[in-house]
């Protein structure tokens, strides 16, 4: 009997440094994935998370630790939620992972020395990585860079910026893609596609073992095996230009088993050797461990909110959300309007966006993550006599800006934007909150801004944005959306009145003011939902004057977006009062529960109440 392997299991919760990787044997490095994959696991049917991205990449960065140092080595995560892994190894408990005082779900620099950027959106990490090359070699430093890009983020257009120009720099970088035939969901365009069909061949993987197999047999025949091979890739190399990145001189190492960590490592030490900037391409199994995860075609465990691991079943009741909502109505008008045509770039799961796409595949278009292509396409469909809907994450809109202003609202084209995320997410931290765009959009000549606070004004908001107003932005939070009101006529433009009182006004925008209005039944108080924060009711701004203190409240933006603009227009009438301003800070925002943001900022109701 041979000798029985003994497994050194390692304490997740007491490692400082990845440091003891090159004491552990490759079966205890298989050992020690596992209790990895369990940990990510269990911290995130706790506390939520990106969960398959960082299961599929356990392996591929234990290797990463082994070969590389990364006290003075640099690597960024690309995109940067694939790091949990990461931070295990280097000394980070993922207890109270994303909560308020907890470890980050993406890098963060001032959480660790082995932090060297932060990113949030995807395809940064290839500049970034250009960046660091550079500032080495002027400085004649010697350590590696290593750019590790996955989800499909090397098709954004930032990524191909990158790639193009990096490939005719001196300036070495190392770029593993971790290709995991998944982007949040099932990844599109032709880059994925010939991804997909870059070694993975049937018949040629069959006759590779098949020739393998009758010539190895002996010492002669390995060797007659060895050379064949070799030849062959000298052959493909100097020869062949068989893909894009070969046809950008980049050298290219793999298809590499991605949950091999021996071939992994050899591999990047290979890429070390290499004097020119490398890509090294590894296949991973995205989820790998969980077989809920593993089996998910749709990107349901992408991102997960707390779960019974046991079951997968969510812990929390689920409640229909303000996304899901929007979705039911652009639905509805869809089947009622035939030039409706709807773009996501990337987040159709999150944004429910699927079941659009399952009933009209031809009229709804996922580009990936290409937000800024999304915008500038619908500018070409909307000046061709149809009419676009962008659904798009707050966070992610940022990255379309200039589009938004050059090829929509400078032409004066229409299109809706539905922004989901709107206002604090909590969890995800500085990188994703949705507070910003308000702001930024009402900079924009030809643009109009609301935000429904119930059901009923939601249906009204979208079918308004079809009758033609330019870009017509409507912004809504994650939350659940838990009232029933019937649907409101609401004139374009104009706010509603809540409630009637003297001396005291309160301009509220969002769901948050459905509870104010509770609060406020036994209040001597004027309340006003602002729907609409650009244009400015004029009309509303009148009346103001009359008041002797005018709260501004938004708990959905900074407070340079509509407060700003709302107090400058009274400060232009004259108000002689009081005016006070209830909104987030200009600040990046830290990760949190929503509530808690909101109790750090005094952004809740009671402090409004608090305020009279």
């Amino acid at each position: 009997m041979g000798k029985k392997k003994v497994i050194q299991r390692i304490n997740l919760e007491e490692i400082k440094d990845p440091s003891f990787l090159n004491e552990l044997k490759y079966f205890e490095l298989d050992a020690l994935s596992h209790d990895i994959a369990d940990y990510i696991i269990d911290a995130t049917s706790r506390y939520g998370g990106h969960l398959s991205s960082n299961l599929g990449v356990v392996d591929a960065t234990i290797a990463l630790c082994r070969v590389f140092d990364f006290k003075k080595d640099k690597i960024i995560f690309d995109v940067g939620h694939q790091c949990y892994t990461y931070k295990v190894l280097t000394g980070r408990s993922l207890e109270r992972l994303r909560q308020k005082d907890g470890v980050c779900g993406f890098q963060r620099m001032a959480e660790s020395p082995y932090d060297h950027f932060e990113a949030g959106h995807s395809s940064t990490s290839i500049a970034v990585a250009a960046g660091m090359a550079l500032a080495r070699d002027l400085k004649k430093e010697t350590h590696s860079v290593i750019a590790f890009v996955g989800d499909s983020s090397i098709a954004n257009g930032l990524a191909f910026e990158a790639l193009n120009d990096v490939s005719m720099q001196k300036h070495k970088v190392i770029i593993v893609l971790n290709d995991n035939d998944m982007s949040i969901s099932y990844p599109v365009g032709g880059l994925s596609r010939l991804l997909r069909k870059y070694g993975t061949s049937s018949f040629y993987s069959k006759s590779k073992s098949f020739i393998k197999k009758v010539l190895c047999w002996n010492g002669f025949g390995r060797w007659l095996y060895k050379i064949g091979g070799s030849f062959k890739n000298w052959t493909k190399i100097h020869l062949l230009r068989t893909n894009i990145f070969d046809n950008l001189g980049y050298s290219l190492i793999g298809p590499i088993d991605g949950h091999d960590i021996k071939a992994m490592e050899k591999a990047f030490k290979k890429a070390q050797r290499i004097d020119k900037s490398v890509i090294v391409h590894i296949k991973t199994i995205k989820g790998k461990g969980y077989k809920y995860a593993e089996d998910d075609n749709f990107g349901n465990w992408h991102g997960v909110n707390p779960f019974n691991k046991e079951t997968g079943e969510p812990l929390n009741k689920s409640t229909m959300t303000w996304s899901e909502l929007y979705s039911d109505i652009l639905l509805e008008a869809m089947r009622e309007h035939e030039h409706i045509v709807t773009l996501v770039p990337g987040t159709g799961v999150g944004s429910y966006i699927e079941k659009i796409h399952n009933e009209f595949p031809k009229r709804t278009i996922d580009v990936g993550i290409a937000e800024e292509y999304a915008v500038t396409m619908s500018g070409g469909l909307a000046v061709s006599g149809l009419y676009p809907v962008v659904s798009i994450y707050s966070t992610f809109l940022q990255r379309a800006y200039d589009e938004i202003s050059h090829d929509l609202a400078r032409i004066n084209l229409n299109a809706t934007l539905l922004i989901d995320r709107a206002g604090l997410v909590g969890n995800d931290g500085s990188s994703h909150q949705g507070i910003y765009d308000e702001a930024f959009l009402m900079s924009i000549p030809n643009t109009v801004i609301a935000m429904a606070s119930n059901r009923g004004q939601a249906k009204s908001l979208l079918n308004e944005s079809l009758k033609g107003h330019g870009v017509f932005a409507i912004r809504y939070c994650k939350n659940a959306c838990l009232d029933n009101y019937p649907e409101e006529n609401l004139p374009f433009g104009k706010w509603k009145e809540e409630i009637l009182g003297h001396k005291t006004a309160i301009v509220s925008v969002g769901p948050e003011t459905e509870e104010l209005k509770e609060l406020l039944k036994d209040k001597d108080v004027t309340l006003v939902n602002a729907i609409y924060q650009k244009p400015l009711d004029e009309e509303w701004v009148k009346k103001l004057l009359n008041y002797d203190k005018v709260i501004i409240y938004d708990a959905y933006s900074v407070k340079g977006g509509f407060p700003q603009a709302l107090a400058s227009r009274l400060a232009e009438e004259g108000f002689k009062g009081k005016v006070i301003i209830k909104a987030i800070p200009d600040v990046f925002v830290k990760h949190a529960s929503v509530r808690e943001q909101k109790e750090e900022f005094k952004l809740l109701p009671e402090d409004i109440i608090a305020l009279l």
